[in-house]
């Protein structure tokens, strides 16, 4: 690497000494001639030139702004100098003073390629996908032959938002067609195209980190990726890389750079903004997150797995109708059955235990059983839902479906149980609780909900403790079984070993916050008042 590195150090040394060879000149010149806007430009373009080598990225714009500046107090009417201003607030990042300048570029010269082509770029960066694909499409009707690019940029739009859309699809590649057949008359595609050549000179250092990553030796990798951004500032992919490293390693801020970095020299980079979404998410800042969803939303309205990541972020934050409104498109788009299947269960869920709202769950979880009539975990969801709503007997006709799937499924017989102790019908609770013991002997909530029966329908206290004891032996960190032992303890007279499991319940329940604390704290009154 380092020999690499030697090698492009001479190289980019001489190249830098004749720019400022060319610079210095041009100075000299002003020096005898300080009004004249010809030479301002030129300077200008000196310092354009230079800043946008990808070896130099991100020196010398203000220098060219400024330049650009002095020759328009001489040429107030010249288009070519507001653009060259626009293009100038672009590199720098400064968007709305970019679309300014090129807005009065177009005032002066409505036919103008250059400007209407930046204006599209411009836009993209803004993440106005519409307005770039008005100033594309305007671009190529002021330059037939020489607007490769724009058609390229058109491509790219139509390309991120085709995703399940054939007529959008055919449009993509209808220009990516154009944008090849022109590129013999278009100077900056040509150009382009020259530069990402260019990077395959980079190859090597990408293999070397490649290697670094898979050995697990991620100081290495990152100190090589560095190495490389500091040769070639301008090549996006090895901010991604580099973003890559720092998110699997933790270090999401440095991740968060990285993929800005990479955005910003490549608007359709996707993958990055999936990653910096991710590393939002892992940092904990939702509302970030959410806002780079929404510009990939924009850019690709048709990707359905955004909806459901920008749905899991609102059900995180609490705004469950901003969840549930994603979960709908992206069901709406339909991948494919069992991936939609999914995202209606979720959106039952959201309906069920945050809305309330049983009449919608089970809407929800009956358009997944008709995606995947397989997958049991609909019919334990929906028999659920029927059950909130104490809509008892398709609640029974669900379960007693799901058995014909999966007999010896435990958690249908636990469900079962629990739908025959709301009917009040202990014997036929008792058992389907058995038969879900049966089927999963470690079954903790069915030893529970089964000991309840036994002590406070049945009264048999006896046979409860036992229930509950197997309970917590199946889940020790189970608060509510711990409780109800301790009031089938309390009954048999040991008040000692009842308090010391409240106590257990009271510290598991801080941690799992099954019971409601008062109702622990009574009971351990209780034992002392009598």
């Amino acid at each position: 690497m380092k020999k690499l590195m030697d090698s492009d150090t001479k190289v980019q040394n001489k190249i830098r000494n004749k720019m400022f060879d060319k610079i210095e000149r041009c100075r000299l010149d002003l020096q005898k001639d300080p009004t004249n806007p010809a030479l301002h430009v030129r300077l200008g373009d000196l310092y354009m030139q230079w800043h946008l080598d990808i070896y130099n990225a991100g020196q010398y714009i203000d220098e060219a702004i400024t330049e650009y500046q002095l020759a328009l107090e001489s040429l107030i009417d010249s288009c070519e100098i507001y653009f060259k201003i626009g293009v100038a607030f672009y590199h720098k990042g400064d968007l709305d003073k970019a679309i300014n300048y090129l807005t009065m570029a177009l005032e002066k010269k409505n036919n103008y390629y250059n400007a209407y082509y930046m204006l599209a770029e411009t836009f993209v960066k803004k993440a106005h996908f519409t307005d770039a694909i008005d100033a594309a499409e305007a671009a190529v009707q002021c330059s037939r032959f020489g607007s490769s690019s724009a058609h390229y940029l058109l491509y790219k739009l139509f390309d991120a938002s085709s995703f399940k859309n054939t007529s959008t699809k055919i449009r993509a590649l209808y220009e990516k067609f154009l944008s090849v057949l022109l590129v013999p008359f278009d100077k900056t595609a040509i150009e382009n195209i020259f530069k990402n050549i260019s990077y395959l000179r980079f190859l090597p250092l990408f293999l070397k980190g490649f290697y670094a990553i898979q050995i697990k030796d991620y100081a290495l990798a990152i100190e090589i990726y560095k190495d490389a951004i500091e040769t070639a500032p301008g090549f996006a992919p090895l901010y991604c890389v580099l973003g890559d490293i720092y998110l699997s390693t933790g270090y999401f801020e440095d991740a968060i750079t990285e993929y800005k970095m990479a955005i910003w020299l490549d608007s359709f980079n996707i993958a990055a903004y999936r990653h910096l979404c991710r590393a939002y998410e892992e940092q904990g800042d939702y509302n970030q997150a959410i806002e780079v969803y929404n510009k990939l939303i924009a850019m690709a309205p048709n990707m359905p797995d955004l909806y459901s990541n920008l749905a899991n972020i609102y059900y995180i934050k609490g705004d469950f109708d901003l969840a549930i409104s994603n979960y709908q498109t992206a069901i709406t788009l339909n991948p494919n059955k069992s991936w939609t299947s999914v995202i209606a269960q979720t959106m039952g869920f959201v309906y069920q235990e945050n809305k309330s709202d049983p009449d919608a769950a089970i809407s929800a979880y009956q358009t997944a059983y008709v995606l995947t009539p397989e997958d049991i975990d609909i019919y334990v969801n929906l028999g659920s839902a029927f059950y909130d709503k104490e809509d008892y007997n398709n609640a029974l006709a669900v379960y007693r479906q799901a058995l014909e799937l999966q007999p010896h499924n435990a958690k249908i017989h636990c469900n079962l149980g629990f739908l025959y102790w709301g009917k009040g019908d202990s014997e036929e609770a008792i058992k389907s609780y058995e038969l879900a013991i049966k089927y999963n002997p470690n079954y903790d909530i069915a030893y529970n909900n089964l000991g309840v029966i036994y002590l406070d329908d049945l009264g048999r206290v006896n046979k409860s403790i036992e229930l509950f004891k197997k309970a917590v032996d199946a889940n020790p960190n189970y608060a509510l079984a711990h409780f109800n032992l301790a009031r089938a303890i309390s009954i048999i007279g040991d008040k000692v070993e009842a308090a010391k499991l409240y106590q257990m319940a009271q510290d598991i329940n801080k941690i799992t916050q099954e019971i409601d604390p008062r109702d622990i704290a009574d009971k351990i009154s209780e034992l002392f008042e009598s």
